[in-house]
C-alpha cells in the first residue's frame, strides 16, 4: 500500500468519524490516478467489513448528464453500500449521520443471481435481476464543499451516504425502464424531474456497466445484492429534517423521512 494511498484513506476516515468535512484527495493521489483513488476505497471498505460492517451491494454515481454537469465530471463511477446504509420506505433517517448531504430518484435492482461473468450483457443483467424498487439515495461528500473530481469520488466510495428502498417489488418483464418518468418531492413540492434514459441511456445499461466493471476487478455482484443504478435527475440539496417522495411511473412511489435528533 503506498504512501500517498494510505494518506487519502486517512483523510476520508478521519473526515467521516469527526464529522468534519477534508480537502480533496486529489492533491494526493493525483487528479487522472483512477485506480489509485479505487485502491483507497477499497482499503476502507476493507476497514468496515474488519469491523463488522456488510456489504450488501453497490451503487453506480455519475449515470445522469444532469449531475455530470453539477460537478464536471463526465464519467460514471461505483462504490459500495453497507447493511447500515439501507432504509425501508418511511423509516426515519437521521440527519446527523451526513455532513453535506443531497437527495437523487433511483431505480435499485435486487440479483436473483450472480453476474461474475466477464463482459456480462444486458441479457445478463436482466436474467439476473429479481425485482427492482423505486429507491432514493441520500448521497453525501467527505470532500469539504462538494469540491470533487472523479479521483475524490471514486476514493470517498462515490459520494456514498444511504439508501431508502421503496417496499413493492415490481419484475423487470415487459417494462422499459428508460421510458419511465421520475418526480422527486421534497414536503410536496417537485424538486427535481427526470427519466430512465437520463441514466446511461436506460438503468439497465448502467448496470450491465457496473457488472462488467466488478467482475473485471474482481469484486463481482452476488445474488442478494442490491444495486442502486443512477440518478435519473438533478440531486437536490438536503438541509434538515424533511419529507422526500419520489414517484417513478408505473415503479410505485417511495418515501424518505429525514429526521434531525432530538434531545
Amino acid at each position: 500500500m503506498s504512501a500517498p494511498i494510505e494518506a487519502a484513506a486517512a483523510r476520508l476516515a478521519t473526515a467521516a468519524s469527526t464529522a468534519t468535512p477534508c480537502p480533496p484527495v486529489r492533491e494526493l493521489l493525483g487528479t487522472q490516478d483512477v485506480d489509485a483513488a479505487y485502491a483507497v476505497q477499497r482499503r476502507l471498505r476493507d476497514e468496515r467489513v474488519a469491523a463488522g460492517a456488510r456489504v450488501a451491494g453497490a451503487k453506480i454515481g455519475l449515470t445522469a448528464p444532469s449531475v455530470q454537469r453539477q460537478f464536471g465530471v463526465y464519467q460514471p463511477d461505483f462504490g459500495v453500500l453497507f447493511d447500515d446504509m439501507l432504509y425501508a420506505h418511511t423509516e426515519p433517517v437521521p440527519y446527523r449521520r451526513f455532513l453535506q448531504p443531497r437527495a437523487e430518484g433511483e431505480i435499485a435492482f435486487v440479483l436473483g443471481r450472480d453476474l461474475d461473468v466477464p463482459g456480462a450483457s444486458v441479457a445478463d443483467v436482466l436474467r439476473a435481476t429479481e425485482f427492482v424498487l423505486p429507491a432514493i439515495e441520500i448521497v453525501d461528500s467527505r470532500i469539504d464543499a462538494w469540491d470533487l473530481s472523479i479521483v475524490d469520488t471514486v476514493a470517498d466510495n462515490a459520494s456514498s451516504g444511504a439508501v431508502v428502498l421503496g417496499c413493492t417489488p415490481f419484475s423487470l418483464t415487459g417494462r422499459d425502464l428508460a421510458a419511465t418518468g421520475m418526480t422527486l418531492e421534497l414536503d410536496g413540492e417537485a424538486v427535481s424531474f427526470g427519466a430512465g434514459h437520463a441514466c446511461l441511456g436506460s438503468p439497465v445499461v448502467a448496470v450491465t456497466w457496473l457488472a462488467r466493471e466488478l467482475a473485471a476487478r474482481e469484486q463481482p455482484l452476488r445474488a442478494g445484492d442490491v444495486v442502486m443504478s443512477g440518478a435519473l435527475g438533478p440531486m437536490v440539496p438536503v438541509t434538515g429534517a424533511g419529507r422526500f417522495r419520489l414517484r417513478l411511473d408505473g415503479l410505485g412511489e417511495v418515501g424518505a423521512v429525514i429526521e434531525e435528533e432530538t434531545q
